[in-house]
């Protein structure tokens, strides 16, 4: 390694190095690092003590020791400065808050597009591959909703709902990222590719794999965690009972985020999981209204513009004038009168407003005529 390589970049060689090596999954990562503490300790740990740790065997001890990985980590980082690609990791600045709220997180993060900071107010989107004209219809004018809302949509670049979504978004002129069971070297399926450049360019793919990893079907339902774990919620439309979506909802349930379906016809098997979903306590889904009403309050406001933070998805629906009115209450008690004070607005308008928003949730009533901006 070059003597100029700094104490940074180290460390992502580290991470790199670990993720290149066939067999350290999430989990068997999580016991490594839980034992030696770093990926540059797990890398030079003896023998022994990895065999010591819980799912290490001979051959997968072998394998962290003799670094047997197909590219080396340098060669990876190589490719991707080359390619323009981004390689976010747990310690890094820019690495999604999300994330870090998983029991499993992605150690590695390979990105070719941006994350911003607003794409903290995401919404995910799944459903069936082989799906209706319905579905898909459903799809790309609730992700165009969402979209047009501020929210992004976040989906798998899968054929069927996972397109419907991305193109919805993308329609809408809003940010999309898709998250890929492949390596960034493989956009899967192939058909997808021009798509994929589509989203790079209006938000971002993103993969925990290396660059050359192919498709193989036991990392589709590995990456739908990440879909829902990039997501304060997750919508359902169209999915069987045997639809790897489900997947995600059940992610999406052990990470505490929200789950929402859209139904179908009732004697339809497409809508089969969703039906379940619904029964069991999912959000049935009519409108984007439903998805803003429903989805929890941002654990620390979004920053969405230079002068503007939202604090809860509920605001995304409010108009310019109910969003102007909502500005001018703050997280602090104020009366009602400072508040009218406080603008230029036609006060009667102020008033009636205010009644609306305390009806959405957006602001709360104290006794004696305060009023205080509503986060929960």
């Amino acid at each position: 390694m070059p003597a100029e390589s700094s104490e940074s970049d180290q460390l992502l060689l580290d991470q790199i190095q670990l993720n290149l090596i066939q067999g350290v999954g999430p989990r068997i990562r999580r016991s490594l690092l839980d034992q030696f503490g770093t990926p540059s300790q797990i890398l030079n740990a003896p023998r022994q003590d990895l065999l010591n740790v819980p799912g290490i065997g001979e051959k997968l001890a072998n394998a962290i020791i003799y670094r047997t990985a197909k590219s080396t980590a340098e060669e990876e980082l190589q490719r991707c400065r080359a390619a323009g690609y981004q390689l976010l990791f747990e310690e890094s600045d820019d690495y999604p808050s999300l994330l870090r709220e998983m029991p499993d997180p992605p150690a590695l993060l390979y990105c070719k597009g941006e994350i911003l900071p607003e794409d903290e107010l995401a919404v995910a989107i799944v459903g069936s591959r082989k799906c209706t004209h319905y579905g898909l219809q459903q799809a790309e004018k609730m992700a165009a909703a969402l979209a047009r809302a501020g929210v992004t949509v976040v989906s798998g670049l899968a054929r069927g709902i996972d397109q419907a979504a991305h193109r919805g978004a993308l329609k809408a002129g809003g940010r999309t990222i898709a998250v890929m069971a492949t390596g960034l070297s493989h956009i899967y399926p192939p058909e997808h590719r021009e798509l994929s450049e589509q989203v790079s360019a209006q938000g971002a793919l993103v993969t925990e794999f290396p660059l050359d990893q192919a498709p193989v079907a036991g990392l589709f339902p590995q990456r739908n965690r990440i879909i829902s774990g990039l997501s304060m919620g997750v919508l359902l439309i169209e999915a069987g009972r045997k639809s790897g979506a489900l997947h995600t909802a059940r992610h999406a349930y052990e990470q505490g985020r929200d789950v929402f379906a859209v139904p179908g016809r009732i004697d339809h098997p497409a809508s089969a999981g969703c039906h379940d979903l619904i029964r069991d306590g999912a959000m049935l889904v009519r409108s984007v209204e439903d998805v803003l009403e429903g989805l929890s309050p941002a654990k620390t406001p979004v920053k969405v513009s230079e002068n503007r933070e939202v604090h809860t998805p509920r605001e995304l629906s409010l108009s310019d004038f109910e969003r102007d009115v909502l500005n001018l209450v703050t997280l602090e008690p104020q009366h009602l009168n400072e508040i009218v004070q406080s603008s230029n607005l036609d006060s009667s308008r102020i008033l009636s407003t205010l009644t609306v928003l305390e009806m959405r949730k957006v602001v709360k009533r104290l006794p004696g005529g305060f009023l205080v901006r509503a986060t929960g």
